[in-house]
């Protein structure tokens, strides 16, 4: 027999774990799917310096446990498990049927889907190990540690380009290592570019290692064309190549953009399905923060409490 519920939250960083407080909180009895990753992309930061609340900063995954808790405090029902299937009615006041670890059933009411995207690395044995340690994949994140130090950003669209921008204004040093001969920015980020003295931009160059045991030391670079190898000494890597949003679960049944971005309705978090809301950077790719996620996570919970009321 397939569980019945109110409301379920699938998906567990800021935008899930806010939702859950909201949702809790309006006596839906919320209940949450973690994912393989319990907290999502922030448990892969070290330190977390802008989310309010911590003025002495706080580490990502202690972060993501005091949300946890405070959405367990009030009733939700946070359980480990990955979604595995999902059939979502297009009528108002329909029920949504979820398997979950592809064995046990869930129908649900409103379902708010919070499952992010993740960040596309190189897939170095040595930059892997090094997330976390110098490593990042979040310029605005992260890029404070680094006041005053040299770090390279390895990317060469228009998210590459504000990276390496925004990084310009605290750094010393900025390089960009771009894969081709030109960059895939607009022509206005690649003039921003250009035109900021502390960025240098060395074109056909990759990533060949990262550098350092324990806390990034420099990068290895590689120039494709000619073979020829350079290190350069910094203590951060900014990989800017993009980010896949974990949407595959739901293509053909809720409307994304090309990229696979689910795609809401004016300023809610409604879906083109009744009863179905996305928060979080499953549905934002221009912030992708963790305050701008619990927002969201906050109106899904609303847009969803709303949604049972007029049921009733």
């Amino acid at each position: 027999m397939a569980e019945k519920i109110k409301c379920l939250i699938i998906g567990s960083g800021p935008a899930g774990y806010t939702a859950a407080i909201y949702a809790a909180r309006a006596d839906m009895k919320p209940v949450m799917y973690t994912g393989m990753q319990m907290g999502g992309q922030l448990t892969t930061t070290t330190e977390v310096d802008n989310f309010p609340g911590y003025p002495k900063g706080t580490d990502g995954t202690a972060m993501m446990e005091d949300l946890k808790s405070q959405a367990e405090r009030f009733g939700t029902d946070v359980r480990f498990g990955m979604v595995t299937k999902v059939e979502l009615s297009k009528e108002e006041g329909g029920t949504h049927k979820v398997t979950v670890d592809e064995s046990t059933e869930i129908e649900a009411q409103t379902i708010i889907i919070s499952t992010g995207a993740t960040a596309k690395y190189l897939g170095l044995e040595s930059e892997q190990r090094l997330i976390g340690g110098g490593v990042s994949a979040c310029a605005t994140c992260d890029g404070f540690f680094y006041k005053g130090q040299d770090v390279v950003v390895v990317g060469a669209g228009d998210t590459a380009a504000e990276e390496a921008t925004y990084l310009a204004n605290i750094c010393s040093k900025v390089t960009m290592l771009v894969r081709k001969d030109y960059m895939r920015a607009s022509k206005a980020m690649q003039h921003r570019v250009n035109k900021t003295e502390n960025i240098t931009v060395m074109y056909n160059t990759e990533i060949d290692e990262v550098l350092g045991e324990n806390v990034v030391e420099g990068v290895r670079a590689v120039n494709n064309q000619t073979g020829e190898k350079t290190e350069i000494p910094v203590t951060g890597v900014f990989i800017a190549i993009g980010h896949k949003p974990n949407s595959d679960l739901f293509k053909g049944l809720l409307d994304m953009d090309e990229t696979g971005y689910l795609i809401t309705k004016g300023k809610s978090t409604k879906t083109n399905l009744p009863g179905v809301f996305a928060a979080g950077d499953i549905q934002d790719k221009e912030y992708r923060q963790a305050v701008t996620a619990a927002g969201t996570g906050c109106m899904a919970a609303l847009d969803a409490e709303r949604y049972l009321g007029a049921l009733e």
